[in-house]
């Protein structure tokens, strides 16, 4: 099931800028402000100014690739559809992980006020409070069960829940706002004047410190994107959630680090004196300097409402671009399915807050989390900027509608600034690269030992079912199509259009004119004439299909070595045969031959001259030994695909003593093959026969064609073996043979 056309296009600008600010605002500076005062004490309020400007160049870059493509799953979907399949999921795994890691450090933070808020009342009332209130374990217990009840709840509704902590915890920051600038204003410019002194505590090294440990602090726009197939109006609504929402966290963020620092500051002590003392609770004791203790709860109620929300987005969006890539079968397939009653991804949930759970209990501390997830971020966003130059530079069928201005400036010094930070992050705080580098190779023997296989089927059927993806990728593919008999033209011609689509790749028709070693054109003019009708009826062919193709004619006493010179000389992908008889002839023997020594795929095409490919409405396809076809097949059923409706039926014959277990372990296969291959439902065929050539061609001569495959294991062998030579001797109906390069 496709996750983008599951899920109900549920949140306006309203709610989709609520994503972002929940993300944003709040959680991370109450976690992170005090690491910044202590690295570079008032300069943090520059620190999270030069953040911000950094984040607006990064979001730009997003806006633009979220208004081209709206879908759910962000940097993710953005590099899916301009880079391997192998690069997409390296960078999906990343990004996942991040806001995982995200919401590790959100749960700690909301944990941790809680606990501050229990034992303050806790001792108000009762004098004293327990030690194991505030004990480490204990906040780590109370965020994993947070963990799991905000999860309930995103599982219960398709939007989440967290509207009402957004309002709440800007109204509670407006608050502290104004009442800290009417105190910088009643104080005087004197004691405005001492107490941004000295501005940098640690020169330029702790500035730089200080925005490599807050940079997370401002992330959260991004997830704006991750969403975005929930979106209404997307192309639109989007980007302009994206920027609001990080113009609403730098309107908050940049005043209240300022009035922290001129009249939150304890007497006789510094602001980075006063951070390094209690960095997580250091805006609740500035707002108790100021504010009396109405400001220090004040804070504690903001903290809490802004790590819940923070806390409610990282884990809306962590399950979002799980699913996403699920359906794209680069993570278990499970996690892509939605409910029924609910529309939401609840297994991708689950496993997502199962993981943040696991890490809050393997990682120390809240500054390892927010290291980690600072650096992650940073080359996530690194690697979106150059996603975005790609996408500007391939989108040549249909452009962004929104366009970052000043391209390609805005990217690269956008790019180069996370690049910078995440390298400086990386050497200040080498636990964060280790969790990082140890995630990244986790995911690659993931990938490798279970998905790889299927997630690049699911690549070949995306990209014919959506050419535009080949030319995103940067791919230019070359399709060899070698014509001898001109009245096979047809048939050829729109099967290597259904290939590789014409606008996006090549379609080489060739022709070999073959001319004896002793030959006389005056007195034998038959090569030059048979030359002469093939192009004609080429072209003839190509007017009738719309088909745009490139015509190559060359001279050989040799065709068929011939055909091998010019696909190697060509670096075609694939090489398109037809043949009249799939039989025993010493020629067909000859040539199976030599497409063997090919480096590119194969495609052998049986059928009368009048057939065409786009005609097919009923498509059988046998499936059996060890595949390796499956690229080819998933693009050729693309590209049909687009087209019309077609009634496909996947079939493997078992023997009749297969037990009952064994044909369901096969249907199963099927069926995800099936779901691999095949927009839409295809059916799946278990036969129970001791006699799998009749099987599979009494279902032949009821469909329009039949795509089998085979599988070169090595070269100088003949292309098919006995069984394909048998069906194709025992029924007349068009056959497609395919055959993956060795």
């Amino acid at each position: 099931m496709d996750p983008h056309n599951s899920n109900k296009r549920v949140l306006g600008l309203v709610g989709a800028t609520g994503v972002g600010v929940g993300a944003i605002v709040g959680g991370g500076i109450l976690a992170l402000a005090g690491v910044a005062f202590s690295s570079t004490g008032p300069a943090a309020v520059l620190a999270f100014t030069l953040n911000g400007g950094i984040a607006m160049l990064t979001a730009m870059s997003f806006a633009e690739m979220a208004s081209k493509f709206p879908e759910s799953g962000g940097t993710y979907r953005f590099a899916q559809k301009v880079l391997s399949v192998e690069a997409s999921f390296g960078v999906g795994w990343v990004v996942w992980f991040a806001s995982v890691v995200a919401a590790v450090l959100y749960a700690l933070g909301f944990a941790h006020f809680v606990s501050i808020m229990v034992s303050d009342i806790w001792t108000a009332v009762a004098g004293s409070t327990p030690g194991w209130v505030r004990d480490g374990r204990s906040v780590k217990i109370f965020a994993a069960l947070s963990t799991a009840l905000l999860a309930a709840e995103l599982m219960r509704k398709p939007a989440g829940g967290g509207a009402w902590a957004n309002a709440g915890k800007l109204a509670v920051f407006s608050v502290l706002i104004l009442a800290g600038l009417v105190a910088v204003v009643s104080g005087g410019s004197g004691n405005l004047s001492s107490s941004l002194r000295p501005f940098f505590s640690d020169g330029f090294r702790g500035l730089i410190q200080a925005m490599g440990y807050t940079f997370i602090a401002l992330q959260g726009f991004d997830l704006v994107a991750a969403v975005a197939g929930e979106v209404k109006n997307p192309a639109k609504t989007v980007p302009r959630a994206m920027i609001l929402s990080l113009v609403i966290a730098l309107a908050t963020y940049v005043p209240l680090l300022f009035v922290i620092t001129v009249v939150g500051t304890p007497a006789g002590q510094s602001i980075a004196d006063a951070a390094a003392a209690d960095p997580e609770g250091i805006v609740a004791v500035a707002a108790r300097a100021y504010m009396g203790g109405f400001g220090y709860w004040l804070v504690i109620a903001a903290a809490i409402l802004s790590m819940y929300s923070a806390l409610n987005a990282n884990l809306f969006a962590a399950s979002r671009i799980a699913q996403t890539m699920a359906a794209d079968r680069v993570l278990p397939s499970p996690l892509g399915s939605a409910s029924r009653r609910t529309g939401t991804p609840a297994i991708a949930i689950v496993v997502t807050a199962a993981l943040v759970v696991a890490i809050l209990a393997a990682l120390p501390d809240v500054a390892t989390a927010g290291a980690a997830a600072s650096l992650i971020f940073l080359v996530t966003f690194a690697l979106a900027h150059f996603i975005a130059i790609l996408i500007r530079q391939r989108s040549v069928l249909r452009p962004p509608p929104f366009r970052t201005p000043a391209f390609p400036l805005i990217p690269v010094v956008g790019g180069l600034a996370c690049i910078a930070l995440a390298v400086f992050q990386g050497f200040a705080v080498p636990s964060a690269g280790t969790i990082a580098l140890v995630w990244l190779a986790v995911g690659l023997l993931l990938f490798l030992g279970l998905f790889a296989h299927r997630a690049r089927v699911k690549g070949a059927f995306s990209e014919a079912l959506n050419p535009e993806l080949v030319t995103l990728r940067g791919r230019t593919p070359l399709v060899l199509v070698p014509i001898a008999n001109p009245n096979n033209s047809l048939a050829m011609v729109a099967l290597a259009d259904a290939l590789v689509p014409g606008h996006v790749g090549r379609v080489l028709l060739l022709t070999v004119v073959t001319a004896p070693r002793e030959w006389s054109p005056e007195s034998d003019p038959s090569p030059v004439e048979d030359g002469q009708r093939v192009v004609g009826e080429l072209i003839r062919a190509n007017a009738r299909l719309g088909v745009r193709a490139e015509t190559l004619v060359t001279v050989s006493d040799d065709p068929m070595r011939e055909i091998v010179r010019v696909a190697d000389l060509h670096r075609c992908e694939s090489v398109l045969v037809g043949l009249s008889e799939i039989g025993a002839e010493q020629k067909n023997v000859q040539l199976e031959s030599l497409l063997s020594e090919l480096d590119a795929d194969v495609v052998v095409l049986r059928a009368t001259p009048d057939w065409d490919v786009y005609s097919a409405r009923r498509i059988l396809v046998p499936v059996g030994g060890k595949g390796g076809h499956d690229h080819l097949r998933a693009m050729l059923l693309g590209s049909l695909a687009r087209t019309a409706e077609r009634e496909i039926t996947f079939v493997r014959v078992v023997p009749t003593s297969a037990s009952a277990d064994e044909v369901r372990r096969v249907r199963r296969e099927l069926g995800r093959l099936a779901a691999d291959e095949v927009r839409h439902r295809a059916s799946v065929d278990v036969i129970r026969s001791d006699a799998p050539v009749e099987s599979i061609v009494e279902r032949a001569d009821n469909a329009d064609v039949t795509i089998l495959g085979v599988q070169r294991l090595s070269r100088n062998k003949v292309l098919f073996g006995g069984f394909i030579r048998e069906v194709a001797q025992r029924t007349a109906r068009p056959m497609i043979v395919m055959s993956r390069q060795s």
